[in-house]
């Protein structure tokens, strides 16, 4: 008997553990899956996926993991400041992010927006709307604002009035708390790399049956009205455009979804041609996209039209052919021709990546002192760098208050988004020119500054209100 107690009490134990280790997996499996969808993922302009922001936060798991069990109770004990995404671009219900030795409780439960531990309102700028603000507005109440998309997502931001609302900004332009003008560069060997580039010969070879210059645009007519200067070009020179705009040649079946844009057999088809029309959607300072960085990569001479600022970011002075020095596009048609007929010439454009000697001491600092990564999930997010940075901030001016000094103001300024009034090309006749730029775009721009300084009266009578104020407020304006 007393064996049989013996057997069945070990038989009990090893049940439990059992049931025990269970119990920890599923749990496990449950926090890495609530992980895995925390993070809300935004779109290419062209369709495709910000791998960057799938991969964020996935690494973060094990060394928060704590940190997420506390939630409640630190919260309860009032010890770490509320910063709330009111633009829920993240997706988190609540959590607890160490940034450095200061921690914040990072949410996008608007319940929170009373708090009294509510320290910042965190903004994603294309989702930045009038229909509904944290207001009234206290005065130890942070706007920050992350916008690294197109001013054509909301033209409101880009405008001094609105601009100015916010304390905190991470976008694009260098000059802003958190510059993001590298975010479709991964680094800096990306762009010396000789993986994709084919020699000069067998370019020369295969001109046969490709033209000197390619195009691949899916979004037509954007504020920068690209498609007029390539249609106007496309009289002078042949220009092979794989996209849905001025189409003239197809993709294989398999590479014509926006999702393969960054497969490595596009890849293939656009490093054979000699030169690659870069232009961007819209004409920014610090504006700059894979359509600069992508020629680079695959040994193709980019043709660039976008920053006016370009030259403090290519990795040579001789790197890209800039169409803003041409008069007109007959031009720099006339410019390529010459240099597809001189190898010399031609390959003195990549004579940098040949011999991978990177001369602007500018883009190597600005990638070597980022703190962020691309696609590079060793590496924090830029979303979760400027989580930090307003979180860094916020405890600072609470030690500060602690300490019995005044607070630390921090604001932006016209320059951290700034882009001017969209323009035709001087080329263009006034008679037979109707692009998407006078129909929309332009009166778009124009409608945006009245609503940028509508928003910022209503604003600054700190008070809720509706559509209908907001909308009578600019049409008032216009009269």
């Amino acid at each position: 008997m007393i064996r049989i107690g013996k057997k069945r009490l070990w038989a009990s134990f090893f049940c439990f553990t059992a049931v025990f280790f269970l119990l920890v997996t599923l749990q496990v499996v449950l926090e890495l899956g609530q992980s895995e969808r925390k993070i809300k993922v935004s779109s290419l302009q062209d369709g495709s996926l910000k791998l960057e922001e799938q991969q964020k936060h996935a690494y973060q798991f094990f060394n928060k993991q704590e940190l997420y069990s506390n939630t409640r109770r630190v919260l309860d004990a009032d010890r770490y400041p509320i910063l709330l995404w009111w633009s829920p671009l993240t997706g988190e219900t609540g959590r607890l992010g160490q940034c450095g030795q200061d921690v914040c409780f990072f949410t996008i439960k608007r319940t929170y927006q009373h708090n009294h531990m509510t320290r910042a309102f965190l903004f994603y700028g294309t989702d930045f709307n009038i229909d509904s603000l944290p207001l009234p507005r206290k005065r130890h109440h942070d706007w920050a604002l992350f916008h690294e998309e197109s001013p054509k997502n909301n033209y409101k931001l880009f405008h001094k009035p609105t601009i100015t609302l916010f304390n905190h900004t991470a976008t694009f332009s260098r000059h802003s708390h958190l510059p993001l003008t590298t975010q479709y560069l991964e680094g800096i060997e990306v762009i010396k790399s000789l993986r994709y580039m084919v020699p000069l010969q067998k370019k020369n070879s295969l001109r046969k049956g490709l033209a000197p210059l390619v195009y691949v645009q899916s979004d037509c007519d954007p504020p920068s009205d690209r498609d007029s200067y390539v249609r106007e070009l496309m009289s002078y020179i042949q220009v092979d455009s794989y996209g849905e705009c001025l189409h003239n040649r197809d993709l294989p079946q398999h590479l014509k979804n926006p999702a393969s844009m960054d497969d490595g057999n596009f890849y293939r088809i656009l490093a054979q041609y000699k030169f690659i029309l870069a232009f961007e959607n819209a004409i920014c300072e610090d504006y700059i996209t894979e359509k600069l960085w992508r020629p680079l990569k695959l040994g193709v001479v980019p043709v660039y039209y976008g920053s006016p600022s370009i030259t403090d970011w290519l990795p040579s002075n001789k790197s890209a052919i800039l169409v803003t020095r041409f008069s007109h596009p007959r031009e720099l048609a006339h410019y390529i021709k010459a240099l597809d007929t001189n190898d010399q010439e031609y390959e003195a454009y990549l004579e940098w990546k040949v011999k991978g000697a990177i001369s602007n001491q500018r883009l190597l600092a600005a990638i070597q002192e980022r703190k962020w990564g691309v696609q590079d999930i060793t590496q924090d997010n830029y979303i979760d760098v400027f989580e930090c940075m307003v979180c860094n901030r916020v405890w600072e001016n609470i030690r500060r208050h602690k300490k019995g000094l005044s607070p630390r103001r921090w604001n932006a300024q016209v320059n951290h988004l700034s882009c001017p009034k969209p323009e035709a090309f001087l080329f263009s006749s006034p008679n037979i020119r109707w692009t998407s730029l006078q129909e929309m775009w332009i009166p778009s721009f124009e409608q945006s500054k009245k609503e940028a300084q509508a928003l910022r009266q209503l604003v600054e009578r700190n008070m809720n209100f509706t559509a209908q104020e907001f909308w009578t407020l600019v049409f008032k304006e216009e009269t």
